[in-house]
């Protein structure tokens, strides 16, 4: 899930509408609430419960934790009336028998976590923690949605609304890692005309980035190790991820060295050091701030703010001080690329193109740096890619670095024109939000909207508010989600009339 909320473009509305909700969706709405937002914790705390990150090389159809999710996801559906369809990565649970359909797009997987950084395991609803929060990996992303959903779906059941379309929730279960069973699956199966993404933003959003990444390898390279050189550099924990660690082991370090550093440090905002010393090796380790690689702005790389604390010299080219000087010389800590060549860019309603690296592999001789991207409609992959070749070219040509296995692979922005529902859900948003004038919004990358027909995004989460899928300690407020469960009864009764 990709979010941030840019500039508002006359290109997908450009006239005022009123924010007008039937009594029917209002009254609906307003007893989801009252009914079952306890159960919805509650189901939200079951759903959490099962570890859903995908395993490399095990798929989904034969991860029993996986399995077991799904279990859990037909238990639901049976209490609650609904069908339940098991298509192996992909999970329909639906209610009604019209020709007609809507879709609710969602996903059941989940980013890694890494349990020391919680207050309690990811895999527990926590509560009490922060009072206020409901805790857990997968609460706002993306697990929080199906249950709004779900009970959203049992409201309208209960108060007998007359559908004349069927309403699917679809929950992929490999969204996170690999859309390719997805795009198989929809390439053999009819899908709803008319679609909803719930894993983005508020109020409406009808552009996404492209989702890209920069690899390359640093080999090791014979060096002086009788001067000071950096032994060791690592940082980042998965692609879509703004790392909030990264670490440095420079051996043969001076004092002096050591003040210098740490004087930078001193101007260095929403991160912190800690400086280690061994003999004449010191280490220091960072810890900035993680966000979704679609906000960097959200965030505070920790890969980057590190190297920048070692820019005051040129180290020496093994793979680590390579790595550093690139960082340094290519990427500094902005978030645009302006410094990568010529390939800053930006869009007037998609905004910026954002560059980031976000992992670090370690290998047996060598580094491997992973650089996410995010960019607008604007430029031709072709052109983007002989840009960020030719500064790549440069650059080794400079510093006398010969890297390893050069690729870029850059997705394709998308941006939705035609869907008809857009007006009705910016009445919905406009009505339990009293945000006036609401518009469609692009967001910083790729929801699994690109892949249905007529289909935008409609929350979770609020604009201008950070996003907390893909952080440490991810969560849902209780008065969001309780928001949410009411504007998607809302939503749901108005566009199956």
């Amino acid at each position: 899930m990709l979010k941030k909320l840019i500039s508002i473009s006359w290109l997908f509305l450009s006239s005022a509408h009123g924010a007008h909700v039937s009594a029917t969706a209002d009254s609906t709405a307003n007893y989801a609430v009252k009914t079952y937002q306890h159960q919805m914790v509650d189901t939200l705390r079951r759903l959490v419960k099962h570890d859903t990150v995908a395993v490399e090389g095990l798929s989904s159809v034969d991860n029993p934790k996986h399995q077991a999710f799904k279990r859990e996801l037909a238990a639901q559906a049976e209490t609650l009336g609904f069908d339940f369809k098991d298509k192996g990565y992909v999970i329909i649970i639906g209610l009604g028998d019209n020709k007609d359909r809507l879709g609710i797009i969602t996903h059941g997987d989940i980013q890694p976590s890494n349990a020391k950084k919680w207050h309690q395991s990811p895999f527990d609803l926590d509560l009490t923690s922060q009072p206020g929060k409901l805790i857990g990996r997968g609460s706002e992303d993306d697990k929080g949605p199906i249950s709004s959903a779900l009970y959203a779906m049992k409201a309208i059941k209960d108060q007998g609304i007359k559908l004349n379309k069927r309403i699917e929730l679809y929950i992929y279960m490999a969204e996170e890692s690999d859309w390719q069973p997805l795009q198989a699956f929809i390439k053999h199966n009819s899908l709803p005309q008319l679609n909803i993404t719930l894993d983005s933003e508020y109020p409406v959003v009808t552009a996404e980035k492209a989702y890209g990444t920069i690899s390359m390898t640093f080999p090791e390279q014979a060096i002086d190790k009788s001067k000071t050189y950096l032994k060791h550099y690592s940082g980042g924990f998965f692609g879509s991820q703004i790392p909030e660690d990264a670490k440095v082991v420079i051996a043969n370090a001076s004092k002096a060295l050591a003040k210098k550093i740490k004087a930078k440090a001193q101007t260095h905002n929403g991160i912190s050091y800690d400086f280690q010393w061994q003999a004449d090796q010191l280490t220091i380790t960072a810890l900035g701030k993680s966000a979704h690689s679609s906000t960097p702005e959200h965030g505070v790389n920790a890969i980057t703010h590190l190297a920048d604390l070692l820019s005051e010299q040129t180290w020496p080219n093994n793979a680590s001080g390579a790595l550093v000087n690139f960082i340094n010389d290519l990427l500094g800590t902005g978030l645009y690329g302006k410094k990568f060549g010529d390939i800053a860019y930006r869009d007037v309603f998609m905004g910026d193109l954002t560059v980031a690296p976000t992992v670090l592999k370690q290998l047996d001789d060598a580094i491997v740096l992973n650089i996410n991207t995010r960019r607008p409609r604007g430029k031709t992959n072709q052109q983007l890619t002989k840009e960020i070749q030719d500064a790549l070219a440069h650059w080794q040509q400079k510093s006398g670095v010969n890297l390893q296995g050069i690729s870029s692979k850059l997705g394709q922005p998308f941006v939705q024109t035609g869907a008809p529902h857009i007006e009705t859900l910016l009445s919905v948003f406009s009505h339990y939000t009293g945000i006036k004038d609401a518009k469609p919004i692009s967001i910083g990358g790729g929801t699994n909207s690109r892949l249905f027909p007529n289909a935008v995004s409609f929350g979770p989460s609020m604009p201008n508010v950070a996003y907390t899928g893909h952080t440490e300690g991810e969560f849902i407020t209780m008065k969001q989600f309780v928001l949410n469960l009411k504007m998607y009864t809302a939503a749901l009764v108005e566009l199956t009339k």
